[in-house]
């Protein structure tokens, strides 16, 4: 699990690690929504009637898992690409094409979110917050893909 999500971007071992510690099995969260609102990364609601105002983030989950992702939200500034340290880890560890995969999509989506926040005048930590948010969902693909590799099926006694 560690080495499947340090494909992608930004998350290197220390942050893999951090990210197994802090949430176990990722696979307990059905959708990548859940992992989202556990971790405090989306923005509370003010309602009334047919009113809704939407805040800043809620900081209602874990901090330290929160902390790590928006750590590695900061490399998503950047262009798509892989190579140096990224291409090391990424041909290093035993990966499948389909962890890959989702790592390429993530460095596109991630990166286009990111110049589209910034182009409309966001300032530059919510923009962080919004690309961490979405790399939680990254997150869960690659280790619910992982999981599913190893997951022995159950024998019939």
């Amino acid at each position: 699990m560690i080495e499947a999500l340090q494909a992608l971007r930004g998350v290197a071992q220390l942050t893999a690690v951090t990210v197994v510690a802090e949430l176990g099995s990722l696979s307990r969260f059905h959708n990548p929504r859940q992992l989202m609102g556990y971790s405090g990364l989306v923005s509370s609601e003010y309602s009334s009637g047919n009113r809704i105002q939407r805040g800043s983030i809620t900081k209602t989950g874990n901090a330290h898992l929160r902390r790590v992702i928006i750590e590695s939200a900061w490399a998503y500034q950047y262009r798509p690409w892989i190579g140096g340290f990224l291409l090391k880890r990424q041909q290093g560890l035993n990966l499948s094409q389909e962890v890959k995969e989702i790592a390429w999509k993530a460095q596109w989506r991630l990166h286009t979110r990111y110049k589209k926040l910034a182009g409309a005048g966001k300032k530059k930590p919510q923009i962080v917050t919004a690309v961490g948010r979405e790399l939680l969902g990254f997150l869960w693909a690659v280790a619910v893909q992982t999981e599913a590799k190893f997951q022995q099926p159950a024998r019939a006694a």
